[in-house]
């Protein structure tokens, strides 16, 4: 954690545990207490390479679906027009309406990438 970002995790000891010197502490006592930072920490946030806390994108998820709720019941809503924009699509920085289209060359990659996706218990595990 050192190594990715020092920084945050200095903030992170420092508004969690208080330790404004880590250098002070065991490394081994640093690590417990990094390990049992909030997955919401700087630190961790930029390990897992999320830029946006899972509560904040849960938050727009909830309000994008509720305001289309409310629009559907709109005039526009029922002819189609002027749809609200998502705010979670805004925060991701991507069309999630979009989707990558998959297609197989045969039944038999099809099944192939069944298999991968789900595992084999499908077939009771005999071939």
């Amino acid at each position: 954690m050192i190594n990715i970002d020092e920084s945050s995790l200095i903030c992170d000891l420092a508004e969690t545990y208080k330790i404004y010197d880590y250098k002070q502490l065991p490394a081994s006592k640093v690590a417990v207490f990094s390990c049992g930072l909030r997955d919401e920490s700087r630190i961790k946030q930029k390990l897992s390479g999320q830029n946006i806390p899972l509560n904040t994108l849960l938050l727009a998820g909830i309000n994008d679906n509720l305001r289309l709720l409310v629009w559907a019941k709109t005039k526009d809503g029922q002819k189609g027009k002027n749809q609200p924009e998502s705010i979670l699509s805004k925060l991701v920085g991507n069309n999630m309406n979009e989707r990558e289209e998959v297609v197989f060359d045969s039944g038999e990659d099809f099944t192939r990438m069944r298999k991968q996706l789900i595992g084999d218990s499908t077939n009771g595990g005999e071939e």
